[in-house]
């Protein structure tokens, strides 16, 4: 029988572990940002050796599925590492380190691929010209990009960087798989002792709603602030 009780005390439960879920998506939005302009640059470039890693390693991340990934990191790759470990005599246990690292490096990596062709498209929108011109007027190759490339190709870049973003959000939902005790962890263990999934199913929808509406409304101020600049500065 739907429970409404159970239903409104575990949505006020369920905002205590929302930092989590935030924690996990700032850390891992800004190293995929880091890691996926890097990696947009290097195939931009045509970056010898570089370009062809980062190529094959774009299409593995965007190729499998992020469950797939998760249980490669937070199962197979501690397992190996432990042999290593063992095999040289170290008494490091990796089984003891904290679950919510596995989930960083699980959702930045996935993030930094994705992110990567957002900043390569964007990028790439920009006219060779702009960099030539940044040169002649005396400045240096990443002055240029920060002063120039960087500001027109992220205005290219805010919605699919607005979507990246709330698709990270939803993904980190399965942090769970890894026993980081995020919403959706808290959400499953109170559940399971009245057997009230529907009622946290529930709560879980509301809450991803309310967050990911919230990004995207920072986004879309964001979007009309970097298109105002960008009048301004034609101007």
């Amino acid at each position: 029988m739907f429970n409404v009780s159970f239903l409104f005390r575990t949505f006020f439960l369920l905002w205590k572990a929302v930092p989590v879920t935030l924690l996990i998506t700032v850390i891992s939005l800004v190293s995929g940002v880091v890691l996926g302009f890097l990696i947009a640059l290097s195939r931009v470039h045509k970056v010898k050796v570089l370009s062809q890693f980062s190529a094959v390693f774009v299409s593995f991340i965007r190729g499998t599925p992020i469950v797939l990934q998760i249980m490669v990191v937070y199962s197979i790759v501690p397992s190996f590492l432990n042999g290593i470990f063992i095999a040289a005599g170290s008494k490091v246990n990796v089984f003891e380190l904290n679950p919510i690292y596995y989930a960083f490096i699980v959702f930045g990596l996935n993030n930094a691929a994705i992110l990567s062709e957002v900043f390569r498209s964007a990028l790439l929108t920009v006219s060779k010209g702009q960099l030539e011109a940044g040169y002649t007027a005396g400045l240096t190759y990443w002055q240029t990009y920060r002063m120039i490339i960087i500001p027109q190709a992220l205005t290219v870049a805010i919605p699919n960087l607005c979507n990246a973003t709330v698709s990270l959000i939803k993904n980190t939902s399965l942090a769970f798989m890894m026993t980081v005790k995020d919403v959706t962890a808290v959400a499953k263990i109170e559940a399971s002792y009245g057997y009230n999934y529907i009622e946290s199913y529930l709560d879980i929808f509301v809450i991803y709603i309310i967050i990911c509406s919230a990004v995207q409304v920072l986004f879309r101020k964001w979007e009309k602030k970097q298109a105002d600049y960008k009048k301004v500065s034609r101007a």
